[in-house]
């Protein structure tokens, strides 16, 4: 076994501290990953404080890594020394539809993908002496010194992406790149960025990349020259009926990247005919869904969880290629606590990145 030095969760009332934890030593086709850049996601303080219902502690929060590989076991893809990114998942079933055609992050096996940390997704699905299907109680992510994962999960980081700024495009940037995808947002579309976070930046930034035109909502006065600033073509307060009235019908798609419950209903009337709008920042119910909107327009409301690898590889590319990066804050990892006060306040822009060499 690996002995890592880890800060983690002992349970939803308690703060990140400092821990040991061991991992298993890497397998054939496995790599062991140094950390160096960990990115602090939303989700992370919902898993730590067990607001979906499903934390396994203690809990070490962490799926927006960067490191580099210090051993390789009988791989073929990386060697020693090579900058890789580790993104939510660690591995799959790999034998069901979903894997079979790439779509890892909609895994259909016993446990779902495996995330990488809090994992099993699916703790129901353990033996009676609790031991999941792939053989491990739970997952420890990368608030760590030390990952160890299948090389085939790994990300090929671009040489001329700043690794700090990496972090966050393994998580917030696939997330709001794959729906773009998924639903063709092309060259003259005319895109709404629902928030303007950790999500919604890359949202703006990721959709002027394909060639957009882009439009910021959001509920923060201060946030409409930041928009600008980073490339929106337009922003209003999404509340403001007199400013949004000339927008009626004439967006393509829009994407919601807020992290809470909030109603989308006035969101629908920006859209086109058949358009989408994408809600991927909040896994709660969604409240005030009016299908008269919907049905007269025939358009819809669709969820969109992460991205499978190619889409994750994808984005990271394009973001090296147009010169595009999060705008990132670097942190100690003992500051960790108290940047997720910041988080759940709107205090932080636009994402944090932890120096895994403050572990030390």
């Amino acid at each position: 076994m690996i002995s890592s030095i880890a800060y983690g969760a002992k349970s939803a009332a308690s703060k990140l501290e400092r821990m040991e934890i061991e991992r298993e030593e890497p397998k054939a086709n496995e790599v062991q990953i140094e950390v160096l850049y960990t990115g602090v996601c939303h989700s992370d303080i919902h898993q730590v404080k067990n607001e979906w219902k499903n934390t396994v502690y203690p809990c070490v929060p962490g799926h927006e890594v960067v490191g580099r590989i210090v051993k390789a076991v009988d791989g073929g893809r990386f060697k020693e020394g090579d900058i890789v990114g580790v993104g939510c998942m660690i591995d799959s079933c790999r034998a069901c539809e979903p894997c079979q055609s790439g779509d890892q992050n909609y895994c259909e096996g016993h446990n779902s993908w495996l995330a990488t940390y809090n994992g099993p997704m699916k703790p129901a699905a353990m033996t009676d002496d609790g031991v999941n299907t792939y053989g491990r109680d739970n997952t420890f992510g990368g608030y760590s010194d030390t990952l160890v994962v299948a090389e085939d999960f790994c990300l090929s980081i671009p040489e001329t992406l700043d690794i700090k700024a990496a972090a966050p495009i393994l998580c917030a940037g696939v997330t709001v790149y794959s729906p773009m995808k998924h639903w063709d947002v092309k060259a003259g579309d005319r895109v709404g960025v629902l928030g303007l976070g950790g999500l919604g930046h890359m949202a703006v930034k990721i959709a002027k990349a394909l060639g957009a035109e882009v439009t910021v909502f959001t509920s923060t006065p201060e946030k409409i020259d930041e928009a600008k600033k980073i490339g929106a073509d337009a922003a209003y307060i999404e509340t403001d009926k007199t400013a949004l009235a000339p927008l009626a019908s004439s967006f393509d798609f829009i994407i919601s990247t807020i992290p809470d419950k909030h109603e989308v209903t006035a969101m629908l009337t920006l859209l086109k005919r058949d358009r989408m709008l994408i809600v991927v920042g909040n896994l709660d119910v969604l409240d005030g869904v009016d299908n008269m909107q919907m049905a007269g327009h025939r358009q819809g409301i669709a969820g969109s969880l992460i991205g499978n690898l190619a889409d994750t590889q994808e984005v990271l590319d394009l973001c090296a290629e147009h010169g595009i990066a999060p705008e990132i804050e670097l942190i100690d990892i003992k500051d960790v606590n108290e940047t997720y006060t910041k988080v759940e306040n709107g205090e932080t822009r636009f994402r944090c990145v932890i120096d895994m060499s403050s572990l030390n």
